[in-house]
């Protein structure tokens, strides 16, 4: 008995140790530990956790800690991450999200019961709930004022090439129509307060304003999310029809560098310091007085190295504004200096690499057209 649990736990490793099951199935985190019994993947705690929710289609083990059989093992063998990959990710779409493990329960939740529950990418041109080029439903939106959470009727057109809301069921004209082209989504459920939440930013009058919705079912918002994917990528394929399938993908929502509280000071630099929620969506840099504010107080254009750019640690010699937080950094750009102040050491170094990641990237023809006005205010 003990010689056929160790010749299993062998044959367990070295099926293990394949390339291919170095990473989970499903999010791509390294080295997993648990594998599905019925599906052949391995995966990592996290997302066997989600795997567990739905038992009917996976059985889910730790590949430490619990007890293989020969059976099992040679299942696991026959398949692997690289076979089952093949069979339930054949046909995805090209403008489909497809999560990380940076990514949120949703996100996630939503892509494996996609692909193994649903099985929405086995089939080629399967018609899915996000790819015929509109979507209409209702969706929670937090007031501007208010900060109440309303339902709201939403409209995406890929004919029309614009998202719209209206504020009542029955009305003509929507509240807000906005083209296609300016939009981004990023899920937001720890800032909106929901698991659920979703952050629909767009640009009026070269300015960003926010709104904020949910939806109480995971799998209508996460396609919402791929549903303005779908109409971004082929609004993006007629306006630039010599770009590449991945070129266009990768101008799709995008999630922001870096979120979170500095203090800042005024253009005098002499004025007190005060805290502020910073947002830097690619080369915008926007503070809040609040985080779920509509417009933002200020934004900030973050060139390239070699356009005058760059960020320092520390704030400069003298400077006299007074500021609780300690651990200071400096954005110079041609026209002026911005200073900040961290709370942490592990922030100050954060947000660090967030510009600096930022500032070395070259500017294209598009982010020169589109630099936004520093306002003096910032």
């Amino acid at each position: 008995m003990a010689g056929g649990n160790e010749r299993s736990m062998k044959a367990l490793k070295e099926v293990w140790r394949r390339a291919e099951n170095s990473l989970c199935a499903d999010c791509g985190k390294p080295d997993p530990d648990w594998a599905s019994s019925t599906l052949g993947v391995f995966i990592c705690l996290s997302c066997s956790g989600i795997h567990r929710n739905i038992p009917s289609i996976s059985k889910v083990k730790s590949l430490k800690m619990d007890h293989w059989d020969d059976a099992q093992v040679q299942f696991l063998a026959k398949h692997g991450n690289a076979v089952t990959k093949a069979t339930y990710e054949a046909h995805i779409p090209i403008f489909y999200y497809q999560p990380t493990y940076n990514d949120c329960q949703v996100l996630r939740e939503q892509w494996i019961r996609a692909k193994y529950e649903r099985k929405e990418f086995t089939e080629p041109g399967k018609q899915l709930p996000y790819s015929d080029g509109v979507k209409e439903g209702i969706l929670w939106k937090r007031g501007r004022d208010s900060g109440q959470f309303l339902p709201r009727k939403f409209l995406l057109s890929e004919r029309e090439g614009c998202l719209k809301y209206f504020t009542k069921q029955d009305a003509k004209e929507p509240k807000i129509n906005v083209k296609i082209d300016v939009i981004n989504a990023t899920f937001q459920p720890v800032k909106i307060g929901n698991p659920n939440g979703l952050q629909i930013t767009y640009l009026k009058d070269n300015k960003t304003r926010n709104i904020f919705v949910y939806h109480e079912s995971g799998k209508e918002v996460v396609d919402w999310f791929n549903a303005i994917r779908s109409v971004q990528f082929h609004y993006l394929k007629v306006a630039f029809p010599t770009a590449s399938d991945n070129e266009i993908k990768n101008r799709l929502t995008r999630n922001f560098l870096k979120e979170g509280y500095m203090e800042k000071t005024g253009p005098k630099q002499r004025e007190a310091f005060k805290k502020r929620w910073f947002t830097l969506d690619h080369r915008r840099l926007m503070y809040f007085k609040d985080p779920l504010d509509a417009y933002a107080k200020g934004e900030v254009f973050v060139g390239s190295r070699e356009n005058g750019y760059s960020v320092q640690k520390g704030l400069p010699s003298g400077t006299q504004g007074n500021f609780s937080w300690h651990y200071g950094l400096t954005i110079v750009t041609p026209d002026r200096e911005y200073l900040f102040t961290c709370e942490t050491e592990a922030d100050q170094l954060d947000w660090i690499a967030a510009f600096t990641s930022v500032i070395n990237q070259a500017m294209t023809p598009q982010e020169y057209a589109s630099k936004c006005p520093e306002p003096v205010s910032f």
